[in-house]
């Protein structure tokens, strides 16, 4: 089976898109199948146009000079569509699997119908949602409705679709595609890169003013949906309780500057720890100074229809964390099992929670194993990759 992947994005890039991206295409190969694979402009200028990392080689395709919205993506769509061509005609793969956003998909049918080849599209969010949490748009204005016509276009032509969770699966059956035609491949972890929580470095924890504290912690990027303005705002009545808990702020992000203001403004910034972004290689030390994950999700259409990667790395690694009840954790996360689950958008029931975590700490061994199991019997990508075979098999006629 040779498949041709059409990527927003890739490593070198760290995100949980590229992460897993990664994971799909080295599983992919472990059945047999060659992978081919495009990134579109969003990956930026690059040192040439084709590359390779951790042993896969990518495609590259060169970043248009427009950058005038509407416009903008116009190019982008008509370079991703002659890059495409051009392999297509090289390779003449047996699928075109096409990635989130709609942006690679609508070139990726054209290619398709033209070559004759099937195009499937896998759907990791919606275009129109992610637009509406960066502030670019708003719910039910018209570019959000362009963009959710475009997105359901481009799920009727395709001749299957991919998506990550139930959540998604179930609007994309509201918007009148055929159960049949949809099949979820999970997120998951490859459990052989994670450890049951290591040791903390001391010198690192005693550097950031941690030592002998309760420490509470996010890593990675400050999106307004994340909910750590809510996080701030519980653990500033989490303090009055527990006087030696600390919070621990990993990464960076659009929501950096203000979550400091906030910090400020609530008198709690002496307790709470700002690392900004460290290197990929160094962050696995920053998760063993926590004690306590926090994942505070807001409620949105994003959050209740998506499942993000992160918790199911920190049951990976043994962890102890705490989550809101959205629908894309609620997907997840085995309340008072694999994790705790506190009411989105309450801060009060949020410092409780961990509050009640942090005096119940003879139950956390038996999270952590329970967790762990979760990850190596059902969110692993064995068991994912597996789901994209009879798929393709239908659609070419191939056995591998």
């Amino acid at each position: 089976m040779r498949v041709v992947h059409v990527l927003d994005h890739s490593i070198p890039l760290h995100s949980g898109y590229t992460f897993r991206t990664a994971n799909l295409l080295k599983g992919q190969r472990a059945l047999g199948w060659e992978t081919f694979h495009l990134t579109s402009p969003k990956q930026g200028m690059t040192d040439a146009l084709v590359e390779e990392v951790d042993g896969l080689t990518f495609h590259r395709t060169p970043v248009p000079g427009v950058s005038l919205p509407v416009l903008g993506e116009l190019a982008m769509m008509r370079a991703i569509e002659s890059r495409l061509d051009a392999l297509v005609a090289q390779l003449r793969p047996d699928v075109i699997h096409a990635h989130s956003p709609v942006l690679n998909a609508l070139p990726a049918l054209k290619v398709g119908r033209r070559a004759g080849i099937p195009v499937v599209y896998e759907v990791r969010a919606f275009w129109e949602d992610a637009a509406v949490d960066h502030g670019t748009t708003r719910e039910n204005s018209l570019r959000y409705r362009l963009t959710r016509a475009l997105e359901t276009r481009a799920l009727k032509r395709a001749d299957h679709v991919f998506t990550i969770c139930e959540g998604l699966r179930n609007d994309m059956l509201g918007r009148g595609i055929p159960g049949a035609k949809v099949t979820v491949i999970p997120n998951a972890v490859n459990v052989d890169s994670f450890q049951m929580g290591g040791v903390a470095d001391e010198a690192l924890k005693s550097s950031l003013g941690l030592a002998g504290c309760e420490v509470i912690g996010f890593i990675g990027s400050f999106y307004a949906y994340e909910g750590l303005d809510l996080l701030l705002e519980a653990f500033s009545r989490l303090s009055a309780r527990r006087p030696s808990a600390r919070m621990l702020l990993v990464g960076g992000g659009p929501q950096e500057d203000k979550l400091k203001q906030q910090a400020n403004a609530l008198g709690i910034a002496d307790r709470v720890v700002f690392t900004g972004r460290v290197p990929h290689a160094e962050v696995q030390r920053y998760y063993d100074l926590v004690d306590v994950l926090a994942y505070p999700r807001h409620s949105m259409r994003l959050t209740e229809l998506v499942t993000p990667l992160k918790p199911l790395e920190a049951m990976a690694q043994g962890r102890i964390f705490i989550a809101s009840d959205v629908g894309g954790h609620k997907e997840l996360i085995r309340d008072g099992e694999t994790g705790v689950l506190f009411p989105a958008g309450n801060a009060e029931a949020l410092a409780g929670s961990i509050d009640e975590l942090f005096a119940r700490r003879s139950a956390w061994d038996d999270m952590r194993q329970a967790g762990r199991r979760f990850v190596e019997d059902v969110r692993n990508w064995t068991n994912s990759v597996a789901q994209y075979v009879p798929v393709y098999q239908a659609l070419t006629g191939r056995s591998g």
